[in-house]
């Protein structure tokens, strides 16, 4: 997963646009492509197992859902994607 802006390439930590775009892939058709930052989900959990993203594939359409590691989730949030906090219950 690479943050695009519309004036540099790579990752980089850039302002919220209309110009932000992400790279991606499809694990099931293998496709890659781009989508802006409005196509993409983060969910922030307590585990990894309950932190990722996911979004639907442009090609195939479909569901996608990728583990987010701390780097993941700096470009993602950064780039003005809409995160879910996931909570624990209370005992």
């Amino acid at each position: 997963m690479t943050a695009i802006s519309g004036t540099r390439t790579g990752p980089a930590a850039v302002a919220l646009s209309a110009a932000v775009r992400f790279r991606a892939a499809c694990p099931d058709c293998r496709e890659r492509f781009e989508l802006p930052a409005g196509a993409l989900r983060l969910a922030i959990g307590a585990s990894r197992r309950t932190t990722f993203y996911s979004f639907t594939c442009p090609e195939c359409g479909s569901a996608v859902r990728k583990p987010a590691g701390e780097r993941i989730i700096e470009l993602l949030s950064g780039g003005g994607v809409r995160t879910l906090r996931l909570h624990t219950a209370l005992r």
